[in-house]
């Protein structure tokens, strides 16, 4: 049998199709008619008015904090559970990042905790010029309640939607929140270019300074002139070909990762102390895209995320921790920290199982085969 992997990319002849047509054009160099189709697509897809296509969703990120004024002598507040890349393009800038736990729901960001951090390191004295919020594992956060506590703060939001596109939350899609929001198309999200990403926003000066930013800063002039340091962050053509016959069947693999993690449901819901993080079904207008199935397997089983995940691979099936909080990362050792034990304990007995589009309905039922081997 062969390793049940956690989500790999799928592809086929219209991602085929679309690169011929980009390479065939002559445009193999970044920017070109591709990236400009597929930057209007995202905005229609997502309803904002303008997108960026680049590199990656850090580079994303990293250029939206720059215009947010993120820089030496300044902090950003972000969610602590999440990949690295949102805490290292806070690092880029050298501003200073202040971690905030989760919610025991999803493993989200406790929206109240980190308006309480915002509003502590104001009262200290501190320059609070943006705070992130990680829509994880496809699951938006609690928007509403972010937005309007931080507009009466007066500190902009940066949605880190890296993994959440054709998420909705109470109607509006993920990457409509916020001043502005960063999308991946990594090879392992549930839409890819292979590498890239998005930075999408209704606001048109911050996109336009972060499009001049993006190609190295370059001044209009008929050399290449420089005022300013610039980044090389712009997505290719031939990338931006892919990723638009990817997006065109963006809800054909969300409706597939829903049914993967319905047949998980159906199967261990029953588990005592097991549990899903987040939902599969559509409540007032909120879905997640299911990117990936995450699980708690609660403490009380005394079976620990480090046993499960080697119990998975031994039977050649990958299974991962959820993403160590940022504030146990060896890297980020004394940064300031809003805690109240959430993602640590989530860390500890959190799962995430195979989600991809291409993973059968057999290889669902033998991965969960192999988890009840060791439940129950």
């Amino acid at each position: 049998m062969s390793r049940i992997l956690m989500s790999k990319a799928t592809v086929g002849p219209e991602e085929e199709e679309a690169l011929i047509r980009a390479v065939r054009s002559g445009w193999v160099t970044p920017l070109g008619p591709e990236v400009a189709a597929f930057e209007a697509e995202i905005c229609a897809r997502v309803g904002v008015g303008h997108a960026l296509a680049l590199s990656s969703g850090t580079a994303a990120l990293h250029l939206a904090l720059v215009e947010l004024g993120a820089k030496p002598g300044t902090c950003v507040v972000l969610s602590s559970m999440t990949f690295a890349a949102t805490a290292n393009a806070v690092a880029y800038t050298g501003a200073d990042a202040v971690f905030v736990d989760s919610q025991v729901s999803d493993g989200n960001v406790d929206v109240r905790l980190m308006l309480n951090a915002v509003r502590t390191l104001q009262e200290e004295g501190m320059s609070v010029v943006a705070a992130i919020s990680v829509d994880l594992f496809g699951r938006c956060v609690d928007y509403e309640t972010l937005e309007a506590g931080l507009a009466v703060l007066k500190v902009p939001l940066l949605a880190d939607t890296a993994e959440s596109i054709g998420a909705t939350y109470k109607g509006r899609a993920a990457g409509a929140f916020g001043r502005a929001s960063a999308f991946s198309f990594n090879g392992n999200k549930i839409m890819t270019t292979s590498g890239g990403g998005m930075l999408v926003s209704d606001d048109a000066e911050l996109i336009a300074r972060a499009r001049y930013l993006s190609t190295q800063a370059r001044q209009s002039a008929p050399w290449y002139e420089h005022t300013e340091i610039g980044y090389n962050y712009r997505m290719s053509n031939i990338l931006a070909a892919l990723g638009r016959a990817q997006l065109g069947k963006l809800d054909s693999f969300i409706a597939r990762r829903r049914e993967i993690r319905r047949r998980y449901e159906e199967a261990l819901s029953a588990v005592d102390g097991l549990r899903f993080l987040g939902s599969t079904d559509e409540i007032d207008g909120t879905a997640d895209n299911c990117w990936l199935t995450a699980i708690d397997l609660g403490a009380e089983r005394g079976v620990t995320s480090d046993e499960m995940v080697a119990h998975l691979d031994a039977a050649d099936i990958e299974g991962r921790h959820l993403w160590k909080p940022m504030h146990l990362q060896p890297v980020w050792e004394g940064a300031r920290s809003f805690l109240n034990g959430n993602s640590e304990a989530l860390f500890a007995t959190g799962v995430t199982l195979p989600s991809g589009v291409g993973v059968t309905d057999s290889e669902v039922d033998r991965v969960i085969e192999v988890l009840l081997q060791k439940l129950s």
